[in-house]
């Protein structure tokens, strides 16, 4: 799956600084996988859209939501591709989130509002604005699915194209915030049906700060 050069591709049309990145899927191999890239960024609201009109107001960039629809093999496969993305992309570490079924007795109504956000699926608007633009044709069904038999979210923030470059204190980052494949990193097997959290940690302090 070329879920690192979606992602490139995306930072350079955009051409906005990440805060993160989400990757979610279900638990069956060959289903769309949605990639969700959390923009740092202001986008303003004019009253007319001339050339020369004032912004009356500024809001955030909404998150870009898109399904990627590459054949997979199994989780373990996902896990490693994500990894190998955060790695070169010069995060600190990244989590894997594994969700149980949200429609099991005594699950929390904020487990629902986590799924529909994990797909780019979210109706609600934040100041009168979606927060995802999304481009998940298949959404409804991949919640559905989640909803049911639990699903997987990664989470990664990256200092390649991202906000922490000018803050990164990584010995193992190149120059320009990155790192060379492959990542050295092996996966631990995921699991679905409970609530669990797997962090790899792959950066190292260049100083100590007393």
């Amino acid at each position: 799956m070329q879920l690192l050069e979606r992602i490139e591709e995306q930072i350079s049309t955009t051409r906005l600084p990440l805060v993160a990145i989400t990757v979610a899927a279900v638990p069956y191999a060959n289903t769309p996988v949605v990639l969700t890239l959390h923009w740092h960024g202001l986008a303003p609201t004019r009253l007319a859209d001339v050339p020369g009109a004032n912004a009356i107001r500024y809001r955030c960039v909404p998150s870009s939501a898109l399904q990627i629809n590459e054949r997979w093999n199994d989780l373990r496969c996902l896990d490693m591709t994500a990894m190998e993305a955060a790695w070169e992309l010069g995060a600190w570490d990244m989590a894997r989130l594994e969700r149980a079924s949200c429609l099991r007795p005594g699950a929390d109504v904020s487990e629902s509002i986590d799924c529909l956000r994990a797909f780019g699926n979210y109706p609600y608007q934040v100041d009168g604005e979606l927060p995802f633009l999304a481009e998940t044709p298949d959404a409804d069904e991949l919640v559905d699915v989640a909803t049911r038999s639990g699903y997987l979210t990664w989470i990664f923030r990256p200092v390649s194209g991202g906000l922490w470059q000018t803050v990164a204190d990584d010995q193992t980052l190149e120059a320009d915030g990155r790192r060379k494949p492959p990542c050295p990193y092996l996966s631990e097997p995921p699991r679905v049906g409970r609530h669990r959290k797997t962090v790899y940690r792959f950066g190292r302090a260049g100083s100590i700060q007393l």
